[in-house]
Formats: structure tokens, sequence, C-alpha cells
């Protein structure tokens, strides 16, 4: 990454590299260091920097990224039209690199203003949840949170950041045997005991297959001041609903309202890792530059939460080796076994990511965009994997099996006890995920500059040799600190996220 300085028109990663990707378009006929270009390149594009024979690899990052499907010249775009994925041939080894995490000693850590809940959570916000059992009861539990939010019935609680309805798609008609089955209820009892939540109602049908009194049984919720449950049937209908939840909000509007921020140390951060909407500069800049914060983060004694599992395909032996045991690199293999042989069933294979905005910016095969993927979770040793939305319970960086889409895997991390997001984007994705503040970082300065009222930080400058990954990655640290201690994101800003919970839906509906 040295080696990238604003006099060379494209960047080459590594030595061993056979392509460069280019830094702004280049035009067929100019030259890219001493390579000239035979065709034109877009931006974030790769080009090539010698003659790569039909069937031979295509390395960058230092690591294969596909092969050649037909002979390319020095200078030529390689993209879609004459490179292709074979299946990653890796090879995994198991906590050859571990070591332990490097902690800074305890009067150095750094320490953030958050809401200290009573079961020793830390909440970097003040929100109310609504938790719907079912689709049934989803358009009550919307009802209810904006009488609160666009209807005035937060007037006088600003400590309250808002009420936020968990609304989603299933919740009946779903065999309480499957694994689907089990992601949703323990996706819900995830979010009922995220920190950011002061206060949780659930709100069911009542006839649904999915009960609420299955999950507070098996999970261990207690009702109480601040945790209720009803249901539209036993209460009479939707209108008597949403008066009796509008009641019990209002009893816990005064307690929630009087909770304050106290200094709390930074082992009290779980981050959710994201990257969305990826381009070729992704893994250059934006990407490893938030490495950088996880490992700031880790060290000050915080916890940083990688997932995706289709978008770490073909670079998991990177993860494998910082695993701190063989026990811990072999779960995180079985569940890259589970996605090839979930995929297969469905007709479908792992490299149908990336989309088609990541191919329109750059990245051609699953395998180079999981190795930039990647790079967001640093260097320090993976301490543990864990399943869909199970609860994260231990400090340092860990690994959550989650499918690739954005919103699914958010959920989960989220679900998991992830109390913030840094999402990284060359695209421009622009969603929220309340209840958790999501900080957007931007891979190149033009969509930074285009979407400006939806990015949070801009890393653009590292493509250019005008920013450094130390610098952005320091940038990156120290608004993950001012937001948790209460700033605002762009998105906050603007009141997004409400949309954005999406347990994961697996198996039949019947």
């Amino acid at each position: 990454m040295s080696a990238i300085t604003a006099s060379l028109p494209a960047i080459r990663l590594n030595l061993k590299d056979n392509v460069a990707v280019a830094r702004s378009a280049i035009s067929a006929g100019e030259t890219a260091g001493d390579v000239f270009v035979t065709t034109d390149v877009p931006a974030g594009h790769k080009l090539a920097l010698g003659p790569i024979a039909s069937g031979s690899d295509i390395v960058k990052y230092g690591q294969v990224i596909g092969f050649a499907t037909c002979d390319i010249a020095p200078g030529e775009h390689v993209h879609l039209q004459n490179m292709a994925m074979h299946d990653s041939a890796v090879v995994h080894q198991f906590a050859v690199d571990s070591h332990p995490t490097p902690l800074l000693p305890e009067p150095e850590r750094r320490t953030f203003m958050g809401y200290k809940r009573t079961d020793g959570q830390v909440g970097t916000r003040n929100y109310i949840g609504i938790i719907s059992s079912v689709n049934c009861s989803a358009t009550v539990s919307k009802a209810i949170a904006d009488h609160y939010n666009r209807g005035g019935g937060l007037a006088g609680f600003p400590n309250v950041d808002g009420i936020v309805a968990l609304t989603h798609g299933t919740g009946c008609a779903i065999s309480m045997k499957t694994e689907g089955y089990q992601y949703l209820i323990r996706t819900l009892s995830g979010y009922a005991r995220n920190p950011n939540f002061a206060g949780i109602l659930m709100i069911g049908l009542g006839c649904e297959t999915n009960q609420i009194s299955f999950i507070t049984e098996k999970y261990g919720l207690e009702e109480g001041p601040f945790l209720r449950t009803m249901t539209i049937q036993n209460l009479g209908g939707t209108r008597k609903t949403v008066k009796a939840a509008s009641a019990i909000i209002d009893e816990m509007l005064p307690a929630i309202n009087a909770m304050q921020r106290i200094e709390q140390p930074l082992s009290g951060l779980k981050l959710a890792l994201q990257c969305g909407g990826s381009d070729g500069y992704s893994g250059i800049s934006a990407n490893p530059a938030l490495g950088l914060a996880s490992d700031l983060l880790v060290q000050h004694g915080g916890t940083a939460v990688l997932s995706e599992t289709p978008e770490i395909y073909g670079a998991e032996h990177l993860l494998t080796r910082r695993a701190t045991s063989p026990a811990v690199a072999q779960k995180l293999m079985d569940r890259i076994d589970w996605w090839q042989g979930y995929t297969e069933r469905h007709g479908a294979e792992l490299n149908n990511n990336p989309s088609h905005g990541n191919k329109a910016g750059g990245l051609t095969t699953i395998l180079e965009k999981s190795l930039g993927a990647v790079a967001k979770g640093g260097s320090m040793p993976l301490e543990a994997v864990y399943e869909y939305a199970e609860i994260i319970d231990k400090t340092g960086f860990v690994f959550m099996d989650t499918p690739g889409y954005d919103p699914v895997a958010v959920t989960g991390q989220v679900a998991g006890g992830c109390n913030m997001i840094v999402f990284t984007t060359g695209r421009g994705s622009v969603s929220g995920f309340k209840p958790a503040p999501c900080i957007k970082v931007a891979t190149n300065t033009a969509m930074f500059e285009h979407m400006d009222e939806d990015m949070d930080i801009n890393t653009g400058g590292i493509v250019t040799g005008d920013d450094t990954i130390d610098a952005a990655g320091h940038r990156i640290f120290e608004k993950l600190i001012a937001v948790a201690s209460g700033e605002k994101t762009m998105s906050e800003t603007y009141d997004y996220g409400d949309n954005e919970f999406v347990p994961w839906q697996l198996g039949a509906v019947t």
C-alpha cells in the first residue's frame, strides 16, 4: 500500500500481482507507469501489467482472484469479458499466526459516554423497541411507533431516541423444527436484550405459530417494568391494542428519559463491521482503514464483529490462520461447507455474488470481493465464530455467520449484541439500522461528494495518495467514539433505519 502515490495512474497492491487498479478512468493510448494501455479502463477496474495467457491465474492482493478465459495483452482491461472464477483452492492452516490480543494497559484505554444497563451491557442509544412476533401484528406495531415518533408522543422526553417497530414477514406457517424458526426466535430475543433498547414491548396476534411465551421461556426473558408482552386477540382488537400499548409506553417514558450517559470503557462497544455497494476501491481504501480502526477498538478492550460468510469465501484462509485455536478455525470452515451445500441445493453458487453494482465498480469475482472485504477485520486474533444471531459473549475480534445481504447480516449482528455499526461503501449504500447507529464510510471521493448527505467519512484520499490507511483508520476510530457517545450519524440526522430489520428466512412456508 505504500506504493500508492499520486504520480501513478494505476495501483499495484502486491509485487506478485499481474493486474493493477485504475486510480481514475484511463483511456486507450495512455500509459500506466511503463505499461501502454490498449483499451479503455474505467475507474476502479483492473488492467493487465503484462501478458496473461488463457487459463492462467489472475493475481491481486498477492492472491488468485480468477483465471483468464482468453489471452490478455499488457495494458488490456481485465474484467468479465476475459476473466472468470474457478473454485477456491486456497490452503487452510489453523491457528498458525495466532497470538495473544495486544491489549493496551488499563490506564491507556479510551472511554465513551454510554448508558449502563442492569445486565452489565452498555447502550450507545436510548430507544424503546416494539417487537412483532408475527407479520400479523406488524401494522399495529408500526401504528404505535408512529404515534410517538411522528404524532408528538415523545414531546417532553428529549433523552428518548425514539420508538422502533421491529416488524417482519414471517412468524407463522413455519415449522418450529427448522433452522429458520430457530434463527427467527434467536433474532427476536437478541433484539429484546440489545443494550440500545431501554424498554421492550412484544406484540403478537395470538394464534400464530411463533408464540411470545415460547421466546420468553426459552431465552429467560422475564416481564417487568421495561419488558412487557401482549396479543391483539386477547385485548379485543387493533385499536384496543394500540391504546393498551400506548399506556404501557407512557409508563416507561419518564424512567427511560431520566437515564443518563456515564463514562464507560470501550469494552462496552460491540462493533458490526459491514460493507455494501462495494467497488474496486473498497479493498484499497475504506476496508483496510476500517480494519485498522477495528484493531484499535480491540486493543482498547472492545469487540469487532466481521460477518457475511459468502463474502469471505476464498479469503477464509486468512482468518483460519489467525484463529486462537484449531477448534475456532474448524467452526469457520464448517460454516463455509454449509454455505457451499446450501447454494448447491438451491441451484446457485457462491459466485452469484458480486452484484451488478459491484461489477460495475470493478469487482469481477467473489474471490476478489472477499479479499477486499476481509480487510475490514484488521489483524487481531480470531477469538470466536458465532452462528447467526447468537449472543456474542467474547471480547476481541470475532466472526458471525450471516448471508452477504446487508440488512440480514446487520440484523444478525445487532441481535448478537452489536451496539454500533461502521459500513463501508463504494457505490453508495444508504441504509440505517435502528437501534444501532451506523457510520457510513465512502471508498472514493467522487461518490462521497455526490452523496455527501448520506456519507459520514471519506477515505478516497487513500486512492489518490492524499491520505493514508493509518490516518483514515484513526479518523474512523475517533468518529466511532464520538457517535457511541451520542453524536448523530447522517442516517440518524434524517431518521433513517426503520425498515432494515430483516431476520434471515430459511425453510418452507406451509
